[in-house]
């Protein structure tokens, strides 16, 4: 039986995980360009599904979906899908594949057909599987947020409770390579539980690794309130990074609070400033057009982007209110005029990434 990957740009990480997860039992994920006999699998999110959902319908073989838009929207993803495994994959997907060669109905824990879903019993454990092995990929440090931010899937796919891989097993994935990058919510979260930080692990992390460290670079930001002069001190002594990669999300603390951040925006303004002192540009995330924002709130936020814009550099999102959060189903609010200028014009200045318009813009310009 040959199984395949749908080659997809954004789920090239978890192509890289689940096919080392599948390789451990046995199994080899072929990538493919379309749909090909006799199983196709893949990773889906919840800007590009609608890209792929007739194809997936249409296909000419045993399909399997998995992924954030399907974890969050299994009923509907298993209308047109065979099978769709709901949150973590590397116990699921293998033991699904099983169950399909044996000639089984697939009616197993995490996977969910159009008439029977039962949820995963358990939790992965990271060390029990490897981070990635034919695929290079990044290496997941750590799994779950004890936030609920009302925009982000985190939590609600990989719980509120952290977990993390151990430092030996990062440390042996990582030196594979000339350059370590991870994926993590929050890489200052390392070791801890994702509220009060144990930076002595993540000294131990970084001591342990050889050649390059990126670390709080995109895929691994950090959270504003974590960033202090010994997070600093951890970058500046031992990582290859000049920048740091954090959420402010929004400048008014009205929509912070409504939105579970668990900061303030003084907070990330003070995380902008010890990095500059630091000697470390901040990259900085901010949000527009949430929907219950008022003119007077995103006014704030415009002048908390232009404050930080002076001291880095500021990557701009529009709302997308994503299914599985608390957010789901409202709709963005309109921008003011002078925040499309200052976004505008920052952009043009080489201060602002991003795209303040409709999603599909940035994430589909190429096509």
């Amino acid at each position: 039986m040959e199984v395949n990957w749908r080659e997809i740009p954004a789920a090239r990480n978890s192509f890289a995980v689940l096919g080392a997860a599948c390789e451990k039992t046995g199994w080899h994920l072929y990538p493919v360009a379309r749909p090909a006999p006799d199983i196709t699998c893949y990773s889906l999110n919840s800007i590009n599904e609608h890209l792929y959902r007739d194809e997936i319908a249409d296909a000419d073989c045993i399909t399997i979906v998995g992924g954030p838009h399907a974890t969050a929207c299994w009923r509907e993803v298993a209308v047109y899908a065979d099978y769709v495994v709901v949150g973590e994959g590397e116990y699921t997907l293998p033991r699904l594949l099983s169950e399909i060669e044996a000639g089984r109905d697939g009616h197993i824990p995490g996977v969910a057909t159009r008439d029977w879903y039962e949820p995963a019993k358990s939790s992965v454990r990271l060390d029990a599987y490897p981070a990635f092995s034919l695929v290079k990929g990044y290496v997941e440090i750590s799994r779950g947020c004890p936030f609920a931010c009302g925009y982000c899937q985190t939590p609600q796919i990989f719980g509120h409770c952290m977990r993390h891989r151990s430092i030996d097993e990062i440390a042996r994935y990582a030196n594979r390579y000339g350059q370590a990058r991870f994926v993590t919510p929050n890489a200052f979260a390392y070791g801890s539980d994702g509220l009060h930080p144990r930076f002595d692990k993540i000294g131990h992390l970084l001591r342990k690794l050889d050649h390059e460290i990126f670390f709080g670079t995109f895929p691994s930001e950090v959270r504003p309130e974590f960033i202090c002069e010994e997070s600093l001190a951890l970058i500046t002594d031992y990582c290859t990074n000049t920048k740091l990669h954090f959420g402010a999300q929004s400048g008014s603390d009205a929509i912070l609070s409504r939105l579970h951040r668990g900061h303030t925006i003084a907070e990330a303004i003070r995380a902008a400033e010890l990095c500059l002192d630091t000697g470390i540009t901040p990259i900085v995330d901010f949000i527009v057009g949430f929907p219950y924002e008022t003119d007077e709130e995103q006014r704030e936020t415009v002048a908390a982007i232009q404050e930080v814009a002076r001291m880095g550099k500021i990557h701009v999102h529009r709302f997308i209110p994503l299914p599985g959060t608390p957010l789901a189903g409202t709709r963005a609010r309109s921008l003011l005029s002078e925040t499309e200028k200052v976004c505008g014009d920052l952009a043009l200045g080489g201060k602002l990434t991003g795209s303040w318009n409709e999603p599909e813009i940035r994430f589909f310009r190429k096509l």
